[in-house]
């Protein structure tokens, strides 16, 4: 045997059930194999009889190496937190685990056993995926099935359809999946989060999102039912879902299978499972794969709940039993496209566009606004404003439609001895109150926090809520060049009188959006001018397990005060400006990643479609 052949590692998952179909899969890879390689092929498993071991293990050929893997062992350890459904067992999680039980390889492939080659699979193998996490083609269904498409874009959250992939071709970057740290985030995820619809696939879209480089369709073809495919050129099929040619006749490129069925041992075995396969069977494969779209479609209806397996399963059967007394819990249209219409600029990287639309903006005239109330009726009306906007905030507490569970980092502001800027992440009209309430429950109940607001809030904002924008210690913004300069040394002087304004850095507001946008430089800059410091409040939620009228969890809110950042007096304006803002930028990061014990991703980095040479 040459030693000195390509190793092309090759990894499976199965158990005693898929033997059969295994063999066909190994037929296909050696009548398509090269000389110039060497296949070494592991199947891991669990439950697999000394006789099929040995029956498997016929395939081996000068080039072809088979081993098998017990891995009953380390499965023991985790076994009770993987969960099932359907036809899925235990065993297809493995490939989450390839980076951990195998440090000498950098990279391999992962094959399920219902599918059949019909090229070199050297030839994936040795397509460059860089950096990438994965190499990985479209799934299908969400290509042609609207209850698969939503369900990946709104639960999972990938950038779009087509980039949520397959899990049953995968070409695994090990090197860089141990160093992102694959494993320990998926066991992390199973403790607070279920993903029920495609399970590991699902896991393994949701941790590595962004960094997956996509292949040519071909080297994953499912039948499934899409126009003016060029058969000539499919690589992979992979008979997903209920397609099984080995249990109904109306399966879609199922001659390739019996093509290398008939060439195995097993063909036999498998024309007798077709033969006892009965018609009530492939009723009830219907059925599943009905019950699986409904199953997403319900899943996407619960986006925004808490998906860890207590809460979760709380809310999803407090759902189910309105819906048996025919109580219809319909999640809000305009907050579902609000919801898509985040993912479509966080995917632009347009992130200081807010996501729903502002009033027109009229302009603010010079002289307009009274910002510092120096005339009676500024005052009187800033009196009654705040008044009624204190009553409305202990209402909005006491019916639960704003839930603060925690106040952390209060001495932060406590120790403040003058004048400063509250940075603080917009995701809800309501937060304003929150940061509000935390500004009160310090020391600092004597002192006036400065709102600064957009000037279409200020000057076209209908109703109650545009009344409290217009009184209740706002400070809009202006478009006006001598409004603005107004607007500045209204901000100087609240400043210098050791007062306090809270202002929005990242310049937009995205519902519900938990991530910390980029920052804008405005607020920093104020601070480095004036010579205050900047006191970084950064909100992060919890859904409660209340529904509210739009149909989606009401949030509990973690205020976090972070120490103040004070600007260096023997550094320039235009440098603390920046050293300021990146303080703030690693502070908010690091309260985000700690709660949520995830790391700060975005969907903006460009992901590569492999070119046609390839496919």
């Amino acid at each position: 045997m040459n030693t000195n052949k390509k190793e092309i590692p090759i990894f499976f998952a199965l158990d005693d059930n898929y033997i059969p179909f295994l063999a066909v899969t190994l037929q296909s890879i050696i009548d398509n194999s090269s000389e110039n390689y060497l296949y070494n092929l592991r199947i891991l498993y669990t439950n697999i009889s000394k006789e099929n071991i040995a029956r498997i293990k016929k395939f081996s050929k000068d080039n072809i190496r088979i081993e098998f893997v017990d891995l009953n062992y380390y499965i023991d350890r985790i076994k009770d937190k993987l969960y099932t459904r359907d036809y899925y067992s235990k065993d297809t999680y493995f490939r989450l685990f390839l980076p951990t039980l195998y440090p000498e390889y950098d990279k391999v492939l992962y094959l399920d056993c219902d599918i059949v080659v019909l090229d070199d699979i050297a030839k994936l193998y040795n397509i460059n995926i860089k950096n990438s996490l994965l190499g990985a083609i479209t799934e299908e269904t969400a290509i042609y099935t609207p209850e698969v498409k939503n369900y990946a874009k709104r639960v999972i959250g990938v950038s779009d359809n087509k980039h949520y992939f397959n899990a049953g071709v995968l070409l695994m970057n090990l090197k860089e999946l141990r160093e992102f740290g694959l494993q320990e985030k998926f066991l992390y995820l199973l403790e607070k989060n279920i993903y029920s619809v495609a399970q590991d696939q699902d896991y393994l879209n949701r941790m590595c999102k962004g960094r997956v480089k996509y292949i040519n369709q071909m080297w994953n073809k499912s039948p499934a039912p899409i126009k003016n495919v060029n058969t000539n050129k499919i690589k992979i099929v992979h008979y997903t879902l209920a397609r099984k040619p080995w249990h109904n006749d109306a399966v879609l490129y199922s001659e390739y299978f019996w093509k290398y069925a008939k060439k195995t041992e097993f063909y036999d075995e498998i024309l007798e499972i077709k033969k006892n396969y009965t018609q009530e069977q492939l009723k009830e494969d219907e059925e599943k794969t009905k019950q699986l779209f409904e199953l997403a479609e319900f899943e996407t209806q619960c986006v925004g709940y808490d998906r860890g397996p207590r809460s979760y399963s709380k809310i999803k059967n407090t759902i189910l039993s309105l819906r048996k007394k025919n109580v219809l819990i319909k999640q809000s249209e305009d907050r579902l496209a609000i919801l898509d219409e985040i993912a479509r600029l966080e995917k632009e990287g347009k992130f200081d566009v807010d996501a729903e639309k502002d009033p027109p903006t009229i302009p603010i005239m010079p002289g307009e606004v009274d910002y510092l109330n120096e005339k009676l009726t500024s005052k009187l009306k800033t009196t009654v404003a705040n008044t009624i906007g204190l009553g409305f905030l202990k209402e909005l507490l006491r019916k639960n439609q704003l839930m603060i569970k925690e106040i952390n980092g209060l001495e932060n502001l406590n120790n403040l001895t003058g004048g400063a800027i509250l940075t603080c992440n917009h995701f809800n009209p309501f937060d304003v109150f929150a940061v509000e309430t935390a500004f009160r429950s310090s020391n600092k109940k004597r002192k006036t926090l400065y709102k600064v607001i957009r000037e279409g809030n200020y000057t076209n904002f209908p109703g109650f809520y545009g009344y409290l924008f217009r009184n209740s210690n706002t400070l809009p913004l202006a478009t006006s060049p001598k409004a603005m300069e107004e607007f500045i040394k209204a901000v100087e002087k609240i400043l210098a009188d050791d007062e306090y304004i809270l202002i929005y850095p990242e310049q937009s507001l995205w519902w519900n959006y938990k991530k910390p946008k980029p920052l804008k430089s405005g607020a920093f800059r104020f601070a480095a001018k004036n010579n205050v410091p900047v006191v970084p409040i950064f909100i992060t939620m919890k859904n409660s397990d209340k529904i509210g009228n739009d149909g989606f969890p009401i949030l509990e809110y973690f205020i976090n005060i972070d120490k103040p950042i004070y600007p260096n007096e023997n550094a320039t304006v235009k440098e603390n400006t920046q050293n300021m803002k990146d303080k703030n930028t690693e502070v908010w990061k690091k309260i985000y990643e700690n709660f949520y014990n995830i790391p700060l991703e975005y969907t903006t980095v460009i992901e590569n479609t492999e070119d046609d040479e390839n496919g």
